[in-house]
């Protein structure tokens, strides 16, 4: 999957921009690794690894538990 994926430090990320425009639509936000890792577990799948890009999306990889 290509998403963003939010730091959990304060550090500044255009993420977090997006994550502000998506809060203002019903029902949209951006997640954190942790929040990510959670959201794949409920669903079956283990994240394997997560894999920045030069734009503020990353790759996530995830296979069936």
């Amino acid at each position: 999957m290509v998403d963003s994926v939010i730091p959990e430090s304060p550090e500044p990320h255009f993420g977090k921009l997006l994550d502000l425009e998506m809060l203002l639509m019903p029902g949209g936000r951006e997640r954190t690794e942790g929040e990510f890792r959670t959201l794949f577990a409920k669903a079956g799948f283990e994240i394997t690894r997560i894999v920045p890009t030069s734009r503020p999306d990353s790759v996530i990889e995830a296979r069936l538990q």
